[in-house]
C-alpha cells in the first residue's frame, strides 16, 4: 500500500507539472537558479543569480549567461515587465501587489480591463515580445513609437527614459536641480541631448544607475545583460538603491514623502532653507494634527478630518484638510491656503503667525493685519475680489474662491 501511496503522489506531482501551461525557460526559473560556468566573480553574481531564479532573464543552453553581452529593447522591457511580478510554484505569474496599489486610477483600469488575460508570457504566434511592449507602453513606461527597431541594443540612454518614465507612472520624480548638479559631474554628459539629461539625472539621484570609474556616464554606451539586472533590481526593490549623499550647505535636503519615502531638494536660498525649518516648528503646535510630506504642511481639523485626507478610498470624492503651509522651491514661492470653516481661523493662528513672523521678519505684522482681515471676510460671506499686495520685497498674490469660502496666500520675492 506504501508503495501505491508513493506512486500516486509522484503522479500527481508530475501530471501537474506537465499539465501546466508555462514554458520550459519558466520551470526553469521555477526552480533553483542554474550555476552559469561564466559568471563566478562577477560583480554582478549575485543579482544575476537571484534574478535568474525570479525567472526575470534566462542563460544559454550552454551553461553560460554572458553578463557582457548587450541587452536588446524587448528583452529589457520584457524584464521591466516581469519585475513587477510574482512567479508562483506552479509557474504561473501575478502582479506584484505593491506594484499595483502604486498605480494611478487609470492604469489600474487599463490592467483589470485591457490585460486581464495577460499571462506574462511571450506571444505564440507573430512577435513574441509584442504583449510585453504594448503592456508596457499602455502603462506609459515607454513610448513605443520613438522605437524602430525593437532587436537593437538597449544603450543607457534608452533605459534612463524608461526608468524615468516609470518612476513618473509608479513612484515620484525628484527635484530636477540635484538631479542635473550630479549628472554634470560626468564627463560626457554633454554627449547626451538635453531631454536625455533629464532622464540621466533621475537615474543617478535615485541611486538606479551610476557613472563609471573613469568619470564618465556612458552616454552612447550599450547595457550589458548583467547591468540591466542590476538596474531593474535596483528600480523595484528600494533597498537596492545606492546612498545618496546630500550637502545641507548647498542647501540639499532630504525630505519624506508619502507612503514612507524619502526625496532630495535643493533649495533656492537660506530664506526657503529655514521656512522649512519653519514649517516643522509650525507642525507642532497643531499636535497629531498636521503632516508635513515634501513641502507641504497640512493641518487637519482633528483626528476624523486627518483620518479622511490620508485614507480617501479610490474613486471617492476628493477630501481636503482645512488649511495648508507651503513651499515651491522650484518657483522660490510660499504660500497659506485656507478653507474657512467653523472655527478654521482660530485653529491654526498660531501657526500662520509663527511662519509668517520667520517669512516677513519685521513686516510680519502687516502679512498678518491683511490675512486675518481678508479671511475674516471672506468666511462672513463678504464679497472679496483676488488682489496682489506689496510687503517689503515680497508680493503677496491673493486668490479667492467665494463659493468653496477658500483663500490662496502666493508670496514671491519681488523681481
Amino acid at each position: 500500500m506504501k508503495r501505491f501511496a508513493l506512486i500516486a503522489v509522484m503522479i500527481t506531482i508530475f501530471g501537474t507539472v506537465f499539465s501546466s501551461s508555462f514554458t520550459n525557460d519558466q520551470a526553469t526559473a521555477a526552480a533553483s537558479a542554474p550555476v552559469f560556468k561564466d559568471i563566478k566573480g562577477h560583480w554582478a553574481e549575485k543579482t544575476i543569480t537571484n534574478m535568474v531564479k525570479q525567472g526575470i532573464l534566462d542563460g544559454y543552453p550552454d551553461g553560460t549567461f554572458r553578463p557582457q553581452e548587450p541587452v536588446k529593447v524587448d528583452q529589457f522591457i520584457k524584464m521591466l515587465v516581469l519585475s513587477y511580478t510574482d512567479l508562483h510554484q506552479n509557474g504561473s505569474r501575478s502582479w506584484n501587489l505593491p506594484f499595483l496599489q502604486s498605480l494611478s486610477e487609470e492604469n489600474q483600469a487599463i490592467l483589470k480591463q485591457d490585460y486581464r488575460y495577460f499571462d506574462f508570457k511571450p506571444s505564440p504566434v507573430g512577435y513574441w515580445a509584442k504583449q510585453f511592449i504594448d503592456v508596457a507602453s499602455d502603462l506609459h513606461f515607454l513610448n513605443k513609437t520613438r522605437y524602430n527597431d525593437f532587436q537593437a541594443d538597449m544603450t543607457r540612454e534608452n533605459v534612463a527614459e524608461i526608468v524615468y518614465y516609470t518612476l513618473q507612472e509608479i513612484e515620484f520624480l525628484e527635484d530636477g536641480l540635484f538631479g542635473q548638479k550630479m549628472a554634470q559631474a560626468y564627463g560626457d554628459i554633454m554627449g547626451a541631448t538635453e531631454r536625455e539629461q533629464k532622464f540621466i539625472a533621475e537615474t543617478l539621484v535615485k541611486g538606479i544607475m551610476q557613472g563609471y570609474p573613469n568619470g564618465f556616464f556612458g552616454v552612447g554606451d550599450t547595457v550589458t545583460r548583467a547591468e540591466s539586472l542590476v538596474i531593474l533590481n535596483r528600480l523595484t526593490d528600494k533597498s537596492k538603491r545606492l546612498a545618496i549623499t546630500v550637502s545641507p550647505e548647498k542647501l540639499e535636503r532630504v525630505i519624506p514623502t508619502l507612503g514612507g519615502g524619502k526625496k532630495i531638494i535643493v533649495f533656492p536660498d537660506k530664506r526657503m532653507w529655514d521656512a522649512y525649518d519653519a514649517l516643522i516648528q509650525a507642525g507642532q503646535l497643531r499636535g497629531s494634527n498636521h503632516d508635513l510630506y515634501e513641502t507641504t504642511l497640512r493641518l487637519f481639523k482633528d483626528q476624523a478630518e486627518k483620518d479622511s485626507v490620508l485614507n480617501r478610498p479610490s474613486g471617492a470624492a476628493a477630501v481636503d484638510e482645512e488649511a495648508a503651509v507651503w513651499l515651491d522651491p522650484q518657483y522660490n514661492t510660499y504660500g497659506i491656503t485656507m478653507r474657512l470653516r467653523e472655527g478654521t481661523l482660530a485653529r491654526n493662528k498660531e501657526v500662520v503667525e509663527q511662519f509668517a513672523n520667520q517669512l516677513f521678519g519685521y513686516n510680519a505684522s502687516v502679512f498678518k493685519e491683511l490675512f486675518n482681515n481678508i479671511c475674516k471676510k471672506v468666511e462672513s460671506g463678504a464679497k472679496v475680489a483676488s488682489q496682489q499686495k506689496l510687503i517689503g520685497s515680497d508680493n503677496v498674490n491673493i486668490q479667492i474662491d467665494a463659493a468653496a469660502k477658500t483663500v490662496i496666500f502666493s508670496i514671491a520675492t519681488k523681481k
